[in-house]
């Protein structure tokens, strides 16, 4: 290729780079929409393809999606996990670092929270009273479990330039390692044939409303959706979240105006691994009961991924992309249950989906590194 024509590439992607960056809010979660819409179109072109009928094939995602009030509990459940554990990866994304640790320190937040609430049990009345404080004491164990856990990783970026996506990447295996030794070993509970640990007391458990489900409360959505709306405030009305954006954006703009960039990565960091704490909480208690191994618990921090693109890497839009994603899972257990469709092609759709969302946004981030499109931001 020739000087010219290398030049004339440059000038374009320079061009495209610069649009992109200019993009709006609404302008990138109306082009996540769009990619969506053309995943799902390419989707049941791919089911069609493979001797499948495309409508009733849409038609076993909306009723696996919501169907009746035991599907639209499956769907709430999967986004309830999807909507915490994208804003944690929204958080870091949002800030230009890259925690792709989310599904480790989920892991060690609800592990946290397990364990701190069957050692308090015995200390607190069995009582209602005494459930809830056991929950919000839990919560809290998790919550700091999953911001240390992630600070780790902060430090060493920000103090020995260490690359984050290599150690958080580390550091999920090295959590469900841990965290899988312990369950079955010095933490399994007594009789248990599988490797779990002791189930949580009956009182220990989020009050069910509205749907009758054994592993979905409305109050664990609602617990999602306060974080979401505190999320958002931090980020976009106080100090710390303009110190956040700026340190990851424009580092030395933030140097100028007098803030630790090093110091703000960490906490960054730390403040993404607390929600994903909350996460890994809200499914000890709601979903689960107890803990098991997390080498067979879903990747709903790998997902989050997915899910935080999706939503632009903003905080609000991450419920509506998080509910998608709940629904395509739920959609994905109904179809494997009620039809002979096979379920890989919804993990195929799921997976259009992703690539579709992925690219322009991962091309946004690669450009504001690069300083494609003009001066770095």
């Amino acid at each position: 290729m020739s000087d010219a024509d290398s030049g004339r590439v440059r000038d374009r992607l320079d061009a495209l780079a610069e649009r992109a960056l200019d993009m709006t809010v609404v302008e990138r979660f109306a082009l996540a929409v769009a990619s969506t819409a053309l995943a799902l179109f390419i989707g049941l072109l791919v089911v069609a393809a493979s001797g499948y009928d495309p409508v009733a094939f849409l038609g076993y995602i909306f009723e696996g999606s919501f169907g009746d009030s035991n599907a639209t509990a499956r769907t709430l459940k999967f986004g309830t996990l999807a909507i915490l554990t994208g804003v944690a990866v929204a958080i870091a994304f949002r800030a230009g670092v890259f925690n792709i640790g989310v599904q480790g320190q989920f892991v060690v937040g609800g592990f946290v929270t397990v364990v701190t609430i069957l050692w308090l049990a015995p200390l607190l009345p069995e009582s209602a009273v005494g459930g809830v404080a056991l929950m919000l004491l839990g919560t809290g164990a998790g919550v700091l479990a999953g911001g240390a856990y992630a600070a780790f990783p902060g430090v060493l970026k920000a103090y020995a330039g260490a690359n984050e996506i290599i150690t958080t990447i580390m550091l999920n295996f090295i959590a469900v390692g841990a965290v899988g030794y312990l369950v079955e070993g010095p933490f399994r509970g007594e009789g248990n044939r599988a490797p779990n640990t002791a189930r949580l007391p009956e009182y220990v458990s989020l009050p069910q409303v509205v749907f009758d489900s054994p592993d979905f409360s409305l109050v664990g959505f609602g617990v999602a959706l306060v974080v979401v709306v505190g999320v958002a405030v931090v980020m976009a009305r106080t100090r710390f979240g303009y110190d956040m954006v700026t340190s990851g954006y424009q580092l030395s703009a933030a140097a100028y105006s007098g803030v630790d960039a090093k110091r703000t990565v960490v906490s960054t960091m730390t403040f993404s691994g607390m929600v994903a704490g909350v996460a890994g909480a809200v499914f000890a208690i709601m979903v689960q009961g107890y803990y098991s191994d997390p080498g067979g618990i879903a990747t709903y921090g790998f997902d989050a991924i997915a899910v935080s693109l999706l939503a632009a890497n903003n905080p609000l839009g991450v419920v509506p992309a998080g509910l998608l994603f709940g629904g395509l899972d739920s959609a994905g257990t109904h179809i494997g249950i009620n039809s002979d469709v096979p379920v890989q092609l919804i993990d195929g759709i799921i997976g259009l989906v992703v690539l579709f969302v992925a690219i322009p946004e991962l091309f946004r981030m690669a450009a504001r590194r690069t300083g494609l499109g003009g001066e770095s931001r």
